[in-house]
């Protein structure tokens, strides 16, 4: 049926529209009631253009990620962890395979024998990423994580625990104060997500460049220019890497330059942009901890050339804070566990320390970088209070604005006199 509809749609040169594939279905198969017709469509049109049995599941509220190992073998996430799904299945592995390809020639791309795997976004935003066999040991892997129409605001990352109030009051000020900053984490933390929410509050007379792999930053902004690389052809042609893209961002008059994640050479780009400027740029690199940050950067800049002393100092020199996320191991939720500063040593390299420590219960703690994060905030026209627990009630309103006459101050308490900060923060720690 699938096969009959489809040739029909083609000879008429139609469309696939719920409409076109009801009238496809009424010619090419047998009569069916108005029930049964519309639930074949829905069926056709998954088969056509959607992602076939997954299209439930992708509709559903709360999925973020489905990954399919096999024609049996279906788990999602809906924000707790991994669930197998028992009621979905393919036919055979090779109706898995069929699907990995029509969503890669979806999404502009090729995934066949000579080239057996994907990574791209589809037209209705969900990022796809398909391996084919033999590089896929028994069956093709297909991962699909899912994107809102509309980015998070922080206040509805705190609603759902992914951030306490006084965070999001405190990324607020950061992004105020146009500190240079990178988000980490592990796979599937957040990082996209927190991202696109903290670019949200960007005052909108900042231009915003992008630059990604696959275009997943949609921030709610009203001046965004969107870049991103593109595999080679056939003939191994073509190819525009992101390295590519910083350079052609830092000529588009950036307010903020972003690099959706850091993964190879461009991080010298990036850091030499930060390092000439462009203050307030922003990007996601994977890491297990904030303290591995500057190590991943390190291994990163060395693909491109630049010898260790010779990031680490640039390191320092243009980036000011990482905030990191993680996954609780109690209930899976992904959640931003601290907020630290890159400090350097005796030795000349540079590490992290932390500035605040977020904890489960949403109590903000104040670390040792604590008293740092406030100079620089303040050096910028930004003060915050003496705790980060009493950092600017209101800072970030329900709607996502910043502050409450949208001018994205931060109403912190006013200092008690006689308040030793670095006594305070250490007693603390």
């Amino acid at each position: 049926m699938v096969d009959a509809v489809r040739i029909r749609l083609a000879e008429a040169g139609a469309p696939p529209t719920a409409g076109s594939v009801a009238a496809a279905l009424r010619a090419a198969g047998p009569p069916l009631g108005g029930a049964d017709v519309l639930t074949a469509v829905r069926s056709l049109r998954a088969e056509i253009v959607g992602a076939g049995p997954l299209d439930p599941l992708l509709a559903e509220d709360g999925v973020t990620d489905v990954l399919v190992n096999g024609p049996d073998r279906i788990w999602v996430d809906r924000g707790h962890g991994l669930e197998r799904v028992h009621q979905v299945r393919f036919p055979n592995a090779d109706a898995v395979r069929r699907l990995a390809q029509r969503l890669a020639t979806a999404a502009g791309r090729r995934l066949d024998d000579a080239r057996p795997w994907v990574d791209a976004r589809l037209p209705d935003g969900t990022r796809l990423h398909a391996v084919l066999p033999p590089i896929a040991a028994d069956c093709t892997h297909i991962s699909l994580r899912t994107s809102r129409n509309r980015p998070f605001t922080l206040a509805e990352l705190v609603t759902a625990g992914a951030l306490p109030p006084a965070g999001a009051d405190l990324l607020a000020a950061v992004l105020r104060a146009r500190l240079s900053l990178l988000v980490s984490g592990g796979t599937g933390t957040g990082k996209t997500t927190l991202l696109a929410a903290l670019l949200g509050l960007v005052p909108g007379n900042e231009r915003i460049v992008l630059a990604e792999d696959s275009a997943e930053l949609r921030p709610d902004h009203p001046h965004v220019v969107r870049l991103q690389s593109r595999p080679p052809n056939q003939e191994s042609l073509g190819e525009l890497t992101l390295r590519d893209l910083v350079r052609q961002a830092l000529r588009m008059r950036p307010d903020r330059l972003v690099v959706g994640e850091v993964r190879g050479a461009e991080v010298v780009d990036l850091l030499a942009a930060l390092n000439t400027g462009h203050e307030g740029g922003c990007g996601t690199v994977h890491a297990n901890t904030a303290a591995d940050v500057p190590a991943r950067l390190e291994a990163l800049g060395s693909l491109a050339g630049l010898d260790r002393h010779s990031l680490h100092s640039q390191l320092r020199a243009g980036l000011d804070a990482v905030v990191h996320l993680g996954r609780d191991r109690a209930d899976g939720r992904r959640r931003v566990t601290g907020l630290h500063l890159l400090v350097g040593g005796p030795d000349g390299l540079t590490s992290t320390t932390a500035a605040v420590h977020f904890e489960r219960d949403g109590r903000a703690r104040p670390g040792p970088g604590w008293a740092r994060l406030r100079e620089l905030c303040a050096e910028r026209g930004v003060d915050l209070p003496p705790r980060p627990d009493a950092v600017g009630a209101g800072a970030v309103g329900p709607d996502g604005a910043i502050g409450p006459d949208g001018a994205g101050g931060v109403a912190g308490a006013p200092e008690e006199p006689g308040t030793d900060v670095i006594e305070t923060a250490e007693e603390t720690t």
